[in-house]
């Protein structure tokens, strides 16, 4: 008793420690927003260059990172789209920029994240001003952004990678059945294949019909870009991507028009100082795209404004009910309901990147965008890489939808999902459940037995009636009869460009685009924005949410034999239990650039 006595008193001790640590660190963190979200002192000097490091992950906005990823610093350090978009707008009005200086290091990012950045890249470019591009190495994704540069440079050693598109999808059945986990599935839609990894070792026909359909139609996308960007033709391009260009000498670059100069990139550095006017052995005068931001007033980039504006809201990765991370219905639909009564919101872009998830979730966001809209307010939806079942339920009832043509959305459908543990727990471990129930299915759901016959038939009625809701609200809001929508539902992923046919988005443009025409229409600048959620909140809330997990810590701490790694099992565990069991989601789909 006195040992655990002293467990959990350290543990307390501990917990406040850390809980100090983190508001201290938190008032820290918000200091430098603020700092950022105010302006700098410092000033961008004369001739200087935009540089632009691509290596590394481009997310949608600025993400606060968590006391552990700082700790670690781990936190990603390439600018976020909305501040590679906003520098180079910025920019290629500042006659203090003179160009722009790409370094292609390894950059990940979505399809349609690549095209918004492109597209910006292309308007910098249209301003006069000179942009170049420089590897060491081209990974494809690198050298599709760099084509749209002035000159393209590479390293003598190096190679320039072209290979087309590819969509991988790993397949659990195999592992599953060794483990004796099964999964019990529900659902609607013939290409609703999100549940296929758990109960396959391939895809289905459908599923690999609408896959080798997207992933051609992306390819198309991305090599015409190049094409036009290089005044090349189509199908040489496209023949290129089977040459293994990756393996062959630097000089196969340039043969094949891809590559303006073989250089080192000491030397090419030199002739941009030529450019900028600074001696040899000078630094450049590179500023990077969240230096340079920093340097800026405008309230549009601070987040902030005391006048009437659009409110860009974010809704970015999964949907689900409640908890840390992603599209969160308890916290997402207070968010919607305060900009819905604030008198200074005029009206709302929502910035929609989901693949989906829960169905419950997903309703509440659409009910709460509906009151947004019964206030007189105009709605608009920008879709990103993604805005499929889930994300495109909340997108679905918006006054106008804007979808890149590489977008992957659609996947109109609903599934339930439940695991049959028994063949694990019970047949390879010798665990039996026993159960006393006061009615037949008191005891549902079961996770260490199969459903019976009367669970699964009333599953599949609840995953039908979801997705009678689901393309009803389709039909409403898209103003398309609903039998017409259940020829394109059936769970089916379509690209942006196919979507806008079929009536499911209103035309084909960036976020950029849909702020600018929101505005238009309500004859406002498209200036007058400002970003939800606000950063410096999240910040908090990031800190308030780590202080309270302490309380799981110092309980494991407090109970002898339970280590962090179990703990995280635990937790784990936990998330799935929380999980909503009818899910509209898409399957994991990771297209490879």
């Amino acid at each position: 008793m006195l040992k655990k006595f002293f467990i959990s008193l350290l543990g307390t001790v501990a917990g406040i420690w850390i809980s100090f640590v983190l508001i201290i660190f938190g008032g820290l963190m918000l200091i430098g927003v603020a700092g950022m979200s105010e302006g700098n002192t410092s000033t961008v000097e004369k001739k200087s260059i935009l540089y632009i490091d691509l290596n590394g992950s481009v997310e949608e906005r600025y993400q606060p990172a968590s006391f552990i990823e700082m700790i670690r610093q781990s936190e990603n350090k390439m600018a976020t789209l909305d501040e590679l978009v906003n520098a180079l707008r910025l920019a290629a009005d500042d006659n203090k920029i003179e160009g722009l200086y790409l370094n292609c290091n390894g950059v990940s990012m979505g399809v349609a994240t690549l095209q918004e950045f492109m597209d910006a890249l292309r308007a910098f470019k249209e301003s006069g001003k000179w942009v170049y591009a420089y590897g060491d190495n081209f990974a494809q994704g690198d050298y599709i952004l760099a084509s749209v540069a002035d000159k393209v440079y590479l390293n003598p050693q190096g190679a320039c990678d072209l290979h087309g598109v590819a969509s991988q999808i790993p397949f659990f059945k195999g592992l599953m059945d060794k483990l004796g986990v099964k999964m019990q599935i529900i659902k609607v839609g013939s290409f609703k294949s999100a549940v296929e990894p758990y109960i396959l070792t391939g895809m289905s026909e459908p599923s690999r019909l609408q896959t080798q359909v997207f992933v051609d139609s992306i390819w198309d996308s991305m090599a015409g870009i190049v094409a036009e960007n290089r005044g090349l033709e189509l199908d040489s391009v496209k023949a290129l991507a089977s040459q293994m260009l990756m393996a062959r000498p630097a000089s196969a670059g340039v043969k094949a028009g891809l590559v303006d100069t073989l250089i080192y990139r000491r030397n090419f550095e030199d002739m941009l100082r030529g450019l900028t006017d600074v001696k040899e052995g000078k630094s450049l005068r590179l500023v990077s795209p969240r230096e340079y931001l920093a340097s800026n007033t405008s309230d549009v980039l601070s987040g902030k404004s005391s006048k009437k504006h659009i409110a860009v809201l974010y809704a970015v990765g999964d949907i689900v009910d409640s908890g840390e991370g992603g599209i969160v219905g308890e916290d997402m639909v207070p968010e919607i309901i305060s900009l819905a009564d604030n008198d200074k919101v005029k009206a709302m872009v929502l910035r929609v990147n989901s693949g989906g998830g829960s169905a419950f979730a997903s309703e509440q966001i659409w009910e709460a965008l509906e009151y947004f809209k019964s206030k007189g307010k105009k709605l608009y939806v920008s879709m990103g890489d993604y805005a499929a079942s889930g994300g495109y339920y909340i997108s679905c009832g918006a006054d106008r939808i804007f979808a890149d043509a590489t977008t992957l959305t659609g996947s109109i459908g609903v599934f339930g999902m439940l695991p049959d543990f028994s063949g694990l727990v019970t047949d390879k471990l010798g665990v039996n459940f026993d159960v006393v129930s006061s009615n037949e299915n008191a005891a549902f759901p079961n996770l260490m037995k199969p459903m019976t016959p009367v669970q699964y038939a009333a599953m599949q009625g609840s995953v039908e009636d979801i997705y009678e809701t689901f393309t009803g609200r389709v039909s409403d809001g898209r103003g398309i009869n609903i039998d017409e929508v259940k020829k394109i539902a059936e769970g089916r992923v379509w690209v942006g460009a196919s979507a806008l046919q079929l009536g499911l988005v209103d035309e084909l443009g960036s976020l950029q685009d849909c702020i600018a025409s929101l505005a238009d229409e309500l004859s406002m600048s498209p200036l007058d924005i400002v970003q939800y959620p606000n950063a410096e909140e999240e910040i908090w809330e990031k800190i308030l949410r780590e202080s309270g997990s302490l309380t799981k810590v110092q309980e494991a701490m407090a109970t002898p034999g339970i280590d962090a790694e179990t703990l995280s099992y635990l937790e784990f565990v936990n998330r799935l239990r929380r999980m909503n069991h009818m899910q509209a989601r898409m399957e994991d789909i990771k297209v490879e650039i």
